[in-house]
């Protein structure tokens, strides 16, 4: 149904259309019940305190790793795409502040129609202008405003503030994330530093072994199959090396290439050893990952977004009212278009209009808002049982790995000396060349094995912090 307004009227309609703005036919956004524990899992008692809250700057000391930090933060291109977006999103914002506001067109328009002679408008044509033509020359501003009744526009509004948030968060999600991953990277190449220093030393040993050998075998006290064994222990030590080299290069080219860097070797004066397992790792309570995990922030403002849908679709379901106003200069021949004031025209007009039937859109548009919202509502609260478990997995692998790492070291004590007894025995002939190869065997392996152990342990540090939610500050 369509009304017209006269002007006076318009007064009395925004008055109106003030009271009615009020109205609202859908809830505001409420935060979803979260079943979450008073403490994690192996955690005695729950504490407000959490390393999430400290700068990864504070969480990450070493000046190189920093430096790694720095250049992935200022040149990952996954990141900075994540940032473009948050501008993309700045800019839908601005657009949306807008959106209460009337919209103004300017238009100008010009139209020659010739009918024919023996039509109606023809025959008016010639007995009226005189001319087989009519012109018309328009100069006009046009406004249009849709009053917000029901809410419809403040939920859209809320909706492109929702996603701006999504995208905020989303991208602090992604640093939070590299950070996590340079360090990895960075403890990983340590690690493969370390190995290839083990190989090298027992290089040396196995060299040491095989010349000892040689000589008791020249000396008749042992046979060439003792050599041979000897010399095959060195060849798989040998073998190790290209294989560590190779790996160090590419985890070198994987950090580069995470800090947007081409790639190439990356300088370090840093050790494994150098980096110390600090005990104090305070978590929190998992109420807080809802505020500082920006994933599951992300999760939530989905939630938001997926609720303004539904106002929207709601609103949607009632009449609108559209004021609309329209005014300026128009004439049938050009010579008196800007003639003032006789070429001054104006209208004002208010149109109430609800969808009667519309093929079902609206009622199916209205369900899959309900829908939406529903799915968004599992998908936070699954994130948050996310959340949950990671730092649950973070905590034991940072207990358990602590553990490991006394026992790896212990063991790797046992077999160095191990190692010396044998060849000592070697030597005096009171055991044989298995013992002394199947001794420098062991304590290779225990030796890569603890270095393993202990970059693990760093690295489940930094799944902690990161699983908690720090490193976007």
């Amino acid at each position: 149904m369509k009304n017209t307004f006269r002007l006076t009227q318009i007064p009395v309609l925004i008055t109106l259309v003030t009271l009615l703005a009020s109205c609202k036919v859908s809830k505001d956004y409420q935060r979803p019940e979260l079943a979450l524990p008073t403490e994690y899992r192996s955690v005695p008692y729950g504490d407000t305190a959490s390393i999430a809250d400290m700068g990864w700057k504070e969480f990450f000391p070493d000046t190189t790793l920093q430096r790694l930090i720095e250049r992935g933060i200022s040149y990952n291109y996954d990141l900075q795409i994540a940032l473009k977006r948050i501008d993309i999103a700045q800019q839908q914002v601005k657009q949306a502040k807008m959106l209460q506001l009337p919209r103004l067109d300017l238009r100008l328009a010009g139209t020659y129609n010739r009918p024919s002679s023996n039509s109606l408008n023809g025959i008016s044509a010639s007995s009226f202008l005189g001319a087989k033509h009519i012109e018309n020359y328009i100069t006009a501003v046009d406004l249009s405003w849709e009053a917000d009744i029901w809410g419809k526009i403040r939920r859209q509004q809320q909706a492109t503030m929702g996603q701006y948030l999504q995208t905020y968060e989303a991208t602090k999600a992604v640093q939070t994330r590299l950070v996590a991953d340079i360090a990895r990277g960075f403890f990983n190449l340590l690690m493969l530093d370390k190995q290839l220093e083990v190989a090298k030393h027992n290089l040396e040993l196995s060299n040491n072994t095989l010349k000892l050998t040689t000589l008791l075998k020249d000396a008749g006290e042992v046979t060439s199959l003792s050599v041979q064994q000897s010399e095959a222990q060195r060849e798989a030590i040998r073998l190790l090396i290209p294989q560590l080299e190779q790996d160090i290069t590419i985890q070198e080219n994987a950090l580069q290439v995470l800090t947007g860097q081409m790639p190439n070797a990356i300088e370090r004066k840093v050790k494994l050893a150098d980096f110390k397992a600090n005990d104090s790792l305070a978590t929190g309570v998992p109420a807080a990952l809802v505020s500082r995990r920006p994933d599951v922030r992300a999760a939530e403002m989905s939630v938001l977004v997926a609720n303004a849908h539904l106002g929207v679709a709601q609103a949607s379901m009632y009449p609108s009212l559209i004021i609309s106003a329209s005014g300026g200069i128009e004439s049938f021949k050009s010579s008196n278009w800007f003639n003032i004031p006789g070429s001054l025209f104006g209208i004002a007009a208010g149109t109430i209009a609800r969808p009667i039937f519309a093929r079902r859109q609206l009622k199916t548009n209205l369900e899959v808002a309900k829908i939406e919202r529903e799915q968004s509502v599992l998908e936070f609260r699954q994130s948050v049982l996310n959340a949950v478990g990671e730092v649950s997995n973070s905590l034991v692998q940072t207990q358990k790995l602590k553990e490991q790492e006394a026992i790896a070291s212990n063991q790797v004590d046992i077999l160095t000396q191990a190692i010396s007894n044998a060849q000592l025995l070697y030597q005096s002939d009171m055991a044989n060349y298995l013992e002394v190869i199947t001794a420098q065997g062991n304590a290779l392996q225990a030796e890569l094995n603890l270095a393993f152990i202990r970059s693990q342990s760093l690295v489940a540090r930094v799944d902690l912090y990161r699983s908690l939610g720090g490193g976007w500050k």
